[in-house]
């Protein structure tokens, strides 16, 4: 695959902590530029970053994250303001002690209620991989389909582990027709990049991507 249709599968990705308007801005002025499928930032950017790219970038958000243990109506809420604010596209962190409970009908009600809020902004469903068994990421590849999500997500890049080969493999054996499936956390180079979106990945969450496409050093999600 060649760099330019590399990089309109990835959303261009900055969530930490310490991040900055100047730091936000030069994610979006290098999104435009490459031609990356969305700038994915924290909500409280949202709003000021959609202002500056308008129409010539995607503006993607986080809810409930990194940890996904909030409240359904407040998720609800974050989804709701992110998308009032300019968001194009939602990622959503799951509720990881209800699939440890065994509680996959509550976790499909809260992704139909996100979805609903959503309308026809994207959502995708981060369920953290590297805490799931095999049977667990399964069940949420079916809970994710059930609930008409649009893309299952392997990782928030905050826990123990981001993507691995395997997870996107067996998602591509497992979700419904019309879920997509986005790679996300610790993809460090093109070459891993390249074989995620072989595997039937169709987004790659990274901050890694264009920095290697501009010769720099990369670090980070």
């Amino acid at each position: 695959m060649d760099i330019k249709e590399m990089l309109s599968h990835v959303d261009h990705t900055l969530l930490k902590t310490t991040a900055v308007w100047e730091d936000i801005r030069q994610i979006c002025d290098d999104a435009v530029k490459y031609g990356t499928a969305s700038v994915c930032i924290p909500a409280s950017y949202v709003q000021r970053a959609k202002e500056y790219v308008g129409d010539r970038m995607k503006v993607c958000t986080v809810i409930g994250f990194p940890n996904g243990y909030d409240t359904t109506a407040a998720k609800v809420f974050m989804a709701k303001d992110a998308i009032a604010g300019g968001a194009d596209e939602i990622d959503m962190v799951i509720n990881l002690g209800w699939i440890k409970d065994g509680l996959y009908d509550e976790q499909e009600k809260e992704i139909r209620a996100i979805k609903e809020a959503c309308g026809d902004h994207i959502l995708k469903v981060i369920v953290e991989t590297c805490c799931l068994t095999e049977e667990e990421k399964i069940r949420m590849c079916e809970v994710v389909t059930a609930a008409g999500a649009d893309y299952i997500k392997t990782s928030t890049g905050f826990s123990t582990g981001g993507a691995t080969p395997a997870d996107v493999k067996l998602f591509s054996e497992h979700v419904g027709p019309g879920v997509k499936i986005k790679a996300a956390g610790g993809i460090s180079s093109l070459e891993d990049a390249d074989e995620f979106l072989k595997l039937g990945a169709d987004r790659l969450g990274t901050s890694r991507i264009v920095k290697l496409v501009q010769g720099m050093e990369a670090d980070g999600y």
